[in-house]
């Protein structure tokens, strides 16, 4: 009788995921409109679209380093409606960043695919006196606690922190809802320089209103090959941004693996590996299991990051 149950639920489960979609999708972005984990979340959401048949909709929720967006996320009907782009900060850093979260980023969710990798590149405005990295840290420390710097998430945060300690500055930091309004406020001159997602960065390097003078990965990156690494300043300096699509927890296997196959024939397309490149980011596919067993290393990694950096949670 119970291997009559066990079948039934599990035909019923593969229907489903064979319907599914048959309504609109939401996609929580934890961040603002412009913003990498957004560039990443219309790139893949457009791609589901076509290969799934129903409209995925980003819709932006920034705020509390993108805990306000997983909070929600976390709450809603395993049913396949209710997704989340997300990256390091929601679902590694922020346990270390509050004292009190509203979710759990491992019992909550469901891991569907990683997407891929990103660094971030320290940028100032093009008239900033100093040209060249080691310029830039000797600049700064000519002015102990005259100058500022913007964060619009984790890792943004968390380069600034650790370039004070290593490279022993003593700057103002400045938070933000998300990196593009740090942005804003670097080329208006209230902050004196920024941590930039590369999708962002170089778009900004283009426009010639701000200047890259090192990137935050451990070695220089194939996207901007002419960017020397922090670490080549500040050995032991390395801050890695990922983005990942998740759902609530307990969503259905069948669901889990619909999604996850049509993620991976997206990320197969060299039209997509493009646009990903464009947006300063590297496809590096994992699976659901892959990708649970990764969140939680990260989680400890970001705890050792956030320790390292000297910042106390709010």
């Amino acid at each position: 009788m119970k291997s009559i149950v066990v079948l039934a639920a599990l035909l019923s489960g593969a229907a489903l995921a064979q319907n599914y979609p048959t309504h609109p999708v939401k996609l929580l972005v934890p961040f603002p409109a412009g913003s990498a984990t957004d560039q990443v979340a219309r790139v893949v959401g457009a791609e589901l679209q076509q290969a799934l048949g129903q409209a995925f909709v980003v819709e932006n929720k920034a705020g509390a380093q993108g805990a306000i967006a997983a909070a929600e996320v976390a709450k809603a009907a395993p049913d396949g409606y209710t997704l989340m782009l997300t990256t390091n900060t929601p679902h590694a850093a922020n346990p270390s960043l509050f004292k009190k979260l509203s979710y759990d980023p491992v019992k909550d969710f469901t891991p569907i695919t990683r997407y891929g990798t990103t660094s971030f590149m320290l940028m100032v405005r093009q008239d900033f006196p100093a040209k060249d990295l080691k310029a830039f840290l000797a600049h700064v420390r000519s002015q102990p606690g005259k100058l500022s710097a913007g964060y619009g998430s984790s890792g943004s945060q968390v380069s600034i922190a650790m370039l004070k300690q290593l490279g022993k500055l003593d700057v103002v930091e400045v938070p933000y809802k998300g990196i593009p309004q740090a942005i804003t406020d670097t080329m208006g001159g209230s902050l004196q320089f920024t941590f930039v997602d590369l999708a962002n960065a170089l778009a900004q390097a283009k426009g010639g209103k701000l200047r890259g003078l090192a990137v935050t990965s451990g070695k220089r990156s194939a996207l901007a090959p002419d960017m020397p690494a922090i670490a080549e300043e500040l050995p032991g300096y390395e801050i890695i941004a990922w983005f990942a699509l998740m759902a609530p927890a307990k969503l259905p296997e069948p669901l889990v693996r619909r999604l996850h196959e049509t993620n991976m024939k997206a990320l197969a397309k060299p039209e997509v590996k493009e646009k990903f490149a464009t947006i300063g980011t590297d496809v590096a596919p994992m699976d659901p299991v892959e990708l649970g067993k990764f969140i939680q290393a990260e989680v400890a990694h970001w705890a050792m990051l956030v320790k390292l950096a000297g910042i106390q949670p709010e």
